[in-house]
């Protein structure tokens, strides 16, 4: 990764239980988040590490700030937030990063 693509990834715990509907239903959601315009080298993540109660991961990277501004303001994600981040997920760590 150069500099100034960013990758911004997120750490997260559902509140819907282990391999429930409501999980599986989240995880195809999340998954579209991918239609957004800027969004590259998307993955949906498992957690195999018990040293945290994260189960899950979404990694993506944008060619530069403009873009991963871009992808925030979208009515898509923005819609995905408050629709089903905010109600469905118990925890999570966001860290976003561009290479030094």
């Amino acid at each position: 990764m150069l500099a100034p693509r960013i990758r911004h990834t997120v750490a997260f715990a559902l509140a819907h239980g282990e391999g429930s509907q409501e999980e599986r239903d989240f995880l195809a959601a999340a998954a579209r988040l991918t239609e957004i315009p800027g969004v590259e080298a998307f993955e949906v993540l498992r957690e195999v590490s018990p040293k945290n109660g994260f189960r899950f991961g979404l990694s993506m990277e944008f060619a530069d700030q403009a873009a991963y501004d871009g992808y925030n303001e979208h009515p898509a994600h923005v819609a995905f937030v408050q629709e089903r981040w905010l109600p469905e997920v118990s925890d999570f760590l966001e860290v976003d990063y561009t290479a030094v």
